[in-house]
């Protein structure tokens, strides 16, 4: 799959996402600046959030509408807690400006249809469902006819939530699907997270799979990918000290760099199958064990335990052989500390033992 020009899922490194949320402080310049930090601190691409609080819930002070689910947010209302963390949409067409002059890609979780409409307009290449509207079939209806690539988040999700999600974008034509395995407890308990349901997703629903993460540190974002998780999204924030909502969770510019190279370097231990030795293994053979000399040997002499050695270095006959060629003769003296080889063994007629010089350099 491409999202922009970028290649996301098999050989190609995880896709970083930096989630910018309510982390802006209500300043435009200081989101601008926080969405250079980004970049500089090796995110792929930034994410926005597109909703007003009316576009999210009721101004109610119902108690339905009271959070109270022992989150950080608890005795807000709902409608509160939108408004404090909510970007203004006119914020959105010059940050995506900025974002891509410095080489991110730019997009966003919109939580209504006229969010959709709204993104539409700023042709973003891709979008996110957010864990707790995995249930809004008809928002992912809407977003699915867009036919662009849509990450889901299961943070809240069942089997039968994730099976409808992508049931419904695949009947809209959509099978651009990406899932990311999130915990919609904020901050998640590292004993909370279960990942490796990663490569189980990976195989049950045949789709790629990624992170999205609300824990503390990096510890799970490298744990996904060696699990396979070929995307990883983080919150991000300048400096944890101006508060917000999401600021707890957040990693600052230092720590997601730190995220981003300890990724990286876990894909270059990850590698890929293979079986093969380079050059550099090859010569360290020459270190492995082999059928050695260990005693003056002279000319008719049986080949005993006392004789010959399965020793350091790899120069002899393969060890495989040794039972094999005890109580057989020497055809020749052969010198202590001379690598064994069949040349030097009496064997007459067809060879029943099926002997073999084997190099095992």
């Amino acid at each position: 799959m491409k999202i922009a020009n970028r290649e996301i899922g098999g050989q190609a490194p995880a896709f970083i996402i930096a989630e910018l949320s309510a982390n802006h402080n209500h300043n435009f310049d200081f989101a601008k600046t926080t969405i250079k930090a980004m970049k500089e601190s090796g995110a792929d691409a930034v994410k926005l959030q597109t909703y007003t609080p009316d576009t999210m819930t009721l101004d109610s002070n119902n108690d339905c509408f009271k959070i109270n689910q022992e989150t950080i947010w608890d005795g807000k209302t709902l409608y509160q807690l939108y408004k404090d963390a909510y970007m203004p949409w006119e914020w959105q067409p010059k940050l995506k400006d900025f974002a891509e002059s410095i080489g991110l890609i730019f997009f966003s979780s919109p939580f209504d249809k006229t969010a959709v409409d709204f993104l539409e307009e700023l042709n973003v290449p891709c979008y996110k469902i957010a864990s707790f509207e995995i249930t809004d079939i008809p928002l992912i209806q809407y977003v699915a006819s867009k036919n662009k690539p849509i990450f889901i988040a299961t943070g809240i999700a069942e089997i039968e939530d994730i099976n409808l999600a992508i049931d419904t974008c695949k009947k809209y034509g959509n099978d651009n699907l990406i899932l990311l395995k999130c915990t919609s407890s904020y901050p998640t308990q590292l004993t909370e997270m279960n990942l490796i349901t990663i490569p189980d997703m990976a195989n049950k629903f045949g789709n790629i799979v990624g992170l999205s993460d609300h824990s503390l540190g990096i510890t799970a974002p490298i744990t996904a990918v060696a699990l396979g998780a070929k995307v990883i999204e983080k919150h991000f924030i300048l400096d944890k000290t101006i508060g917000g909502p999401d600021a707890s969770f957040s990693l600052e510019p230092n720590e997601f760099k730190e995220m981003v190279r300890c990724v990286r370097e876990t894909e270059k231990i990850l590698g890929e199958v293979d079986y093969s030795l380079s050059d550099k293994i090859k010569k360290s053979r020459k270190l492995c064990k082999s059928i050695f000399v260990s005693k003056n040997i002279k000319k008719g002499d049986v080949l005993t335990e006392e004789n010959i050695k399965v020793i350091r270095p790899g120069y002899g006959l393969h060890p495989k052989y040794y039972k094999e060629i005890l109580g057989k003769k020497v055809v020749r003296n052969v010198e202590f500390g001379t690598p064994f080889s069949l040349d030097l063994v009496d064997i007459k007629g067809p060879n029943p033992l099926r002997l073999q010089k084997v190099d095992i350099l």
